[in-house]
């Protein structure tokens, strides 16, 4: 085999994730049910059956070793938590009538306790949504005593996939309900943020439903990183981020109205021009502030000349097309 020429430089390889040895780690079968159980779980217990549900069982998660209850709940006391994707009418449809067929409900939603009798449901709004279209009186659901397990809805919602406006949404509305209730760092919700891009675009998506995301989403995911300020600070400066990206956004409009005019016709007619005004898409790797970059992409995206564009080069583009 012949030897790399000197001085010529290799990747690094990642490390592959080890799996964990089997029977390492949780609690063995016989332990999900072993009582005591904690006092808060029968306090819970009491609070359903005395508003109207009814206790299936409950167990330890046989990861964690957490206690959780197995109930059925009337289901005008349950509800989506107030931060998550909007519902897909379409999606529903079809989870309604695919229980109805089947005639029967297979698949307990997750519940945290909010008010006293109420529940909210992170990962379980369209199946929710579809027993209520069926007529139905109750739902069955695993019942976590902890409320801010709520919060962590991004890794729970696995119930249908998210696109990028979806989950830019989701995480700006989650992002605002815990400003309220926990002030702390924003860098400390970075597991249930996913990634500090999510944010600001999803301020963009609530200021316009059309926002083309998918264009500025790669500028945002090098250049971003969460805050060490107070949440509520933090979310302020990202508003503020969220209207200079709309303020670009409008500058490119009038950019691919100017090509379309010429008699270009593409749906990737706004990601060629943000890929053209990105100072980050010959710097890889580099460090970058992410306002100066934006300021950079507003000049570049007011002085684009769309006289000097050919068609060859608007044909040789990727990336994301316009949204709907």
């Amino acid at each position: 085999m012949a030897e790399a020429k000197s001085g010529t430089k290799t990747a690094p390889r990642r490390k592959k994730k080890e799996s964990a040895a089997p029977r390492s780690r949780g609690i063995a079968p016989e332990e999900l049910t072993r009582d005591p159980r904690p006092a808060a779980l029968d306090r819970l217990a009491d609070s359903i059956t005395r508003h109207g549900g009814a206790i299936i069982g409950s167990y330890r998660d046989p990861l964690g070793g957490h206690w959780q209850l197995l109930a059925g709940l009337p289901i005008e006391a349950v509800e989506p938590t107030p931060y998550q994707r909007d519902l897909s009418d379409a999606h529903v449809s079809r989870l309604a009538d695919a229980l109805d067929k089947l005639g029967r409900y297979l698949d307990p939603i997750i519940v945290v306790p909010s008010d006293e009798g109420r529940y909210w449901t992170p990962n379980g709004n369209h199946r929710l949504a579809a027993l209520k279209r069926l007529g139905a009186r109750s739902i069955v659901a695993l019942v976590v005593p902890e409320p801010e397990v709520a919060h962590r809805i991004l890794v729970l919602n696995t119930e249908k996939a998210h696109n990028l406006r979806e989950r830019a949404l989701e995480v700006s509305r989650l992002a605002t309900a815990l400003a309220g209730l926990d002030d702390r760092p924003e860098r400390d919700y970075a597991v249930e943020f996913e990634e500090p891009s999510l944010l600001t675009l999803g301020f963009c998506y609530q200021e316009n439903g059309r926002f083309a995301g998918g264009a500025y989403h790669p500028v945002l995911r090098r250049a971003e990183e969460f805050s060490g300020a107070r949440l509520s600070s933090a979310l302020a400066t990202r508003r503020e981020r969220a209207a200079r990206i709309l303020e670009i956004d409008a500058a490119v409009s009038e950019q691919v109205k100017a090509l379309k005019s010429r008699g270009f016709d593409s749906p990737y007619l706004r990601a060629f021009v943000v890929a053209r005004i990105n100072p980050l898409r010959f710097k890889r790797g580099a460090k970058a502030d992410v306002d100066e970059t934006l300021e950079r992409m507003l000049a570049s995206a007011q002085r684009f000349d769309t006289a000097k564009v050919r068609a060859d080069q608007v044909a040789r583009t990727g990336g994301a097309p316009e949204e709907s």
